[in-house]
């Protein structure tokens, strides 16, 4: 087994490589990544949009960057639903055989679906300026509010590469890969004020890390104070990277022995 960091680097590029040349081959994948945060937006903005108030800035400034960090959440589905096809096609018995990292594959995988979320939340930016959004802060700031958005669905990446490992099913993997997104979501500050919300709800949805990030990424767009937000948000993002790094690395080494 490799352990060498220079031919680790080189096996996760290889997976990565990979993995974005499927990418290539099937088109259709990166398009249906980008076609569900596309509905949402365009549903919330023109259809239920009208009927939610938000004091202080417009509906479409509030909802967008809810819908760029929902675009990069979508494409880390991506790598439950990967990892199960290659645990089920038997090709990660044939990574095995070969003299690479053991890292490579969670990693390698995880990084090109990194490069799919980079895709989709370009277009996200072309189709929410499309409608109405607008960004009022500086230049690095919206850089780093972009940025913060891809560490963020980085992070994320590695729960769904645990459900995948969990689920070894491509099927159950989609399934199950829907409910975190939908739970953290749903319930957050991503579509409606959180004092709206039921008030046994609010401290759960003010204070998970979806509602933490969007903030962050509203306060970064739109100029205002953010710092607060950023550090919170980053904290958490280290936090499920690690949790779920370790998780997914101890599950695959199980699953390879």
């Amino acid at each position: 087994m490799a352990t060498n960091p220079a031919v680790a680097a080189r096996d996760i590029g290889g997976i990565a490589g990979r993995n974005l040349r499927r990418l290539v081959r099937t088109p259709q994948l990166l398009v249906f990544t980008a076609i569900q945060p596309a509905m949402l937006l365009l549903l919330f903005r023109y259809a239920i949009g009208g009927a939610i108030a938000v004091p202080g800035i417009s509906y479409v400034d509030y909802v967008v960057p809810a819908v760029f960090l929902e675009a990069v959440m979508i494409g880390g589905m991506a790598t439950s639903i990967g990892l199960a096809q290659d645990l089920q096609s038997g090709i990660v018995d044939r990574f095995r055989s070969l003299p690479m990292a053991r890292s490579a594959v969670l990693a390698g995988r995880t990084l090109a679906d990194l490069a799919r979320s980079v895709f989709a939340l370009g277009l996200m930016v072309g189709l929410g300026t499309a409608v109405g959004f607008r960004f009022h802060a500086a230049f690095p700031s919206i850089v780093l509010g972009l940025l913060l958005a891809l560490v963020f669905g980085y992070a994320f990446s590695w729960l769904y590469a645990t459900i995948g490992l969990l689920t070894k099913d491509p099927e159950t993997a989609q399934v199950a890969g829907i409910l975190p997104f939908f739970i953290l979501v749903f319930a957050s500050s991503a579509f409606v004020p959180v004092a709206t919300m039921p008030s046994w709800l609010q401290p759960f949805a003010r204070n998970q890390p979806v509602s933490i990030t969007i903030d962050a990424l509203r306060a970064l767009f739109g100029g205002g104070p953010a710092y607060h937000h950023v550090w919170l948000s980053l904290v958490w993002a280290a936090g499920i990277f690690l949790v779920f790094f370790l998780i997914a690395a101890r599950l695959y080494h199980d699953l390879t022995d």
